[in-house]
């Protein structure tokens, strides 16, 4: 989830730029990425379709299915829990560190995220507010200066994006204003055994709002979910 530089029309820039679509349920699990529509909504060769393709399949967001083309991937049950308790693990943890090294400029950067989610949730526009909510958790881990955790986590709060998408059972799905304020606080006041300890519960509070039966997302299509 990581934001970059690319060139404008490059695989790269595709790649980047299906996974923010992705993240933010524009392209919801499930939804076929044909490479033709693909190319003409960019104006760019299957060939490079295909390179985007398969950097998005290195990062699990999109799967290849034999004789059936890419698709935005579906985690099952299974696989969510699993997510959730390897976010359990780490996180924690990371939030006590983070706590611990927590500067004036990483209070701000870390206020300034929960601004841009709130903003966003007043728009209406929940998916970009999950993506900036999942931001706030990689911050968090850039700032505890663990490069490998923070690589974990990355990908760990993207596959929860696509969690979230599938087993959505209310609102309190997505990063609830309170346990980002809260943590904040414990950030603020440089208590690292508390920010661990929010940490922990706001992610079985996550967990604990999916419904994992039911699948409830439902495919757009690609050239409105990705605005061209």
């Amino acid at each position: 989830m990581n934001e970059v530089h690319v060139i404008p029309g490059s695989a790269d820039s595709v790649a980047a730029d299906l996974e923010r679509a992705i993240l933010e349920h524009r392209l919801p699990p499930g939804t076929k990425l044909g490479e033709d529509e693909i190319g003409e909504v960019y104006g760019i060769s299957r060939t490079t379709v295909r390179a985007a393709l398969q950097g998005l399949g290195h990062r699990r967001l999109v799967e290849h299915r034999r004789n059936r083309g890419a698709y935005v991937a579906q985690p099952s049950v299974r696989e969510a829990r699993e997510v959730f308790e390897a976010r359990a693990l780490l996180e924690p943890r990371t939030a006590r560190s983070a706590a611990e090294r927590m500067t004036d400029d990483h209070l701000a950067t870390l206020r300034a995220h929960i601004d841009a989610e709130h903003a966003a949730l007043d728009a209406g526009e929940n998916g970009r507010a999950l993506y900036l909510s999942g931001l706030f958790h990689i911050e968090i881990a850039r700032m505890a200066d663990q490069a490998t955790i923070e690589a974990f986590v990355s990908e760990l709060v993207s596959r929860s994006s696509l969690i979230i998408a599938l087993y959505w059972q209310r609102r309190a799905a997505m990063c609830e204003s309170h346990a980002h304020h809260a943590i904040m606080t414990a950030f603020a006041n440089r208590d690292g055994p508390l920010a661990e300890d929010l940490m922990k519960s706001h992610l079985l509070d996550l967990l604990t709002s999916l419904d994992l039966r039911n699948h409830n997302a439902a495919p757009n299509s690609l050239r409105e979910a990705l605005g061209k």
